[in-house]
């Protein structure tokens, strides 16, 4: 069941390799190490993120640094991650590797995350890890199925076959979700794949033979056929919340700086697992859309960078000033496959009874 499972999974991916884990946590956490990330080494990735980003690098023994995100797609923003390789960072006079000076270690590897369902903007990413000899592993937990198109290759990719590999998460919650927690790592690199199976089940190459010590952070087989089920349906569920969004681009569209919609460039093909707007009073907007019966999400209102958890990092309030703001505005309107016309269109009576109605 978990074989057929992750033959499916990297089918849809276009990936070569699935190999399914644990949870997304995990999947992040055996992609850095099997793709060579050591302890002591410095991996990039963005404030705007669930903390499992960070725990998995953590916990693979690497430190993180940061970089703020694009103000439009809310996922890294390629320049900034440029300013930090070029001023930032030092090559070290006797390996002649590229240091963090802030955390005084090695920099090997770049996490982009696909935040709320749209892919980072991978091109010039993957130039300069190119560049600057770093690898690339997708945070892909909130994106499958997600698409994005390569302007230097003139292709379109999935989410998960783009760097050297990628995790997932299956929570429940999730555009695909299981009945319970899962997780799956796609790859292109059989050496990376081979490495992750060993991970995930304790180093065994087979039963009692344990090539490394390993965790124990295997799918399980009912998770994988709950998830087996789901999958066939998931392009159809990926099309409703697209058209969901379309749906609200027309009603909410108009409100200006008053009400930012999500942004979705030309070179991606969202999946909207999550639909952000953001709103500078967005508590006075939540509660009124709880007073007429509308659930609303807060997502990342504390970014990484100012969590009690990081303190110790010493990382001060306007380090990544656009991360701040998108935690301080966001808001999540409702989401889900099945939703109808009618119930978007009591979300948009409901905001433009608090906005007032869009000039015409």
């Amino acid at each position: 069941m978990v074989e057929t499972f992750e033959q499916e999974f990297a089918e849809l991916c276009q990936a070569r390799f699935a190999i399914g884990v644990s949870n997304g946590t995990d999947g992040l956490r055996f992609a850095l190490m099997a793709a060579g990330v050591r302890p002591g080494d410095t991996v990039v990735t963005v404030p705007m993120t669930f903390i499992a980003t960070t725990e998995a690098i953590s916990q693979a023994g690497a430190r993180f640094d940061l970089v703020d995100i694009d103000a439009r797609t809310y996922t890294m923003d390629p320049e900034r991650l440029r300013t930090y390789l070029e001023h930032d960072c030092v090559r070290d006079p006797k390996s002649g590797r590229l240091t963090s000076k802030r955390t005084k270690g090695p920099v090997t590897a770049v996490v982009p995350v696909h935040l709320y369902g749209q892919v980072a903007d991978m091109d010039p990413i993957l130039e300069l890890a190119d560049r600057y000899g770093l690898i690339v592993l997708e945070d892909a937990c909130q994106a499958h199925g997600a698409e994005y198109v390569s302007r230097r290759e003139h292709k379109r990719y999935r989410a998960g076959s783009i760097g050297r590999a990628a995790a997932f998460s299956f929570y429940p919650g999730k555009n695909l979700g299981a009945c319970g927690e899962a997780g799956a790592i796609t790859t292109n690199d059989p050496t990376i794949a081979r490495a992750c199976r060993l991970l995930r089940d304790h180093g065994q190459s087979a039963k009692y033979m344990h090539d490394i010590e390993g965790y124990n952070g295997r799918i399980d087989a009912i998770q994988a056929g709950i998830l087996s089920a789901k999958l066939k349906h998931l392009p159809a569920w990926n099309a409703q919340r697209r058209e969901h969004a379309r749906r609200y681009a027309e009603l909410l569209g108009d409100f200006g700086e008053r009400l930012i919609l999500p942004y979705e460039p030309e070179w991606s093909q969202s999946v909207y697992h999550i639909y952000a707007v953001r709103v500078r009073d967005r508590e006075r907007l939540r509660e009124h859309l709880n007073e007429e019966g509308i659930g609303t999400g807060i997502h990342y209102p504390v970014p990484l960078h100012r969590l009690k958890a990081y303190e110790h990092l010493g990382y001060r309030e306007g380090d990544f000033p656009v991360a701040e703001r998108t935690g301080a505005q966001e808001l999540s309107l409702p989401m889900f496959p099945e939703l109808v016309a009618e119930q978007q269109h009591t979300v948009a009576k409901a905001v433009q009874g608090l906005l007032g109605r869009p000039p015409l």
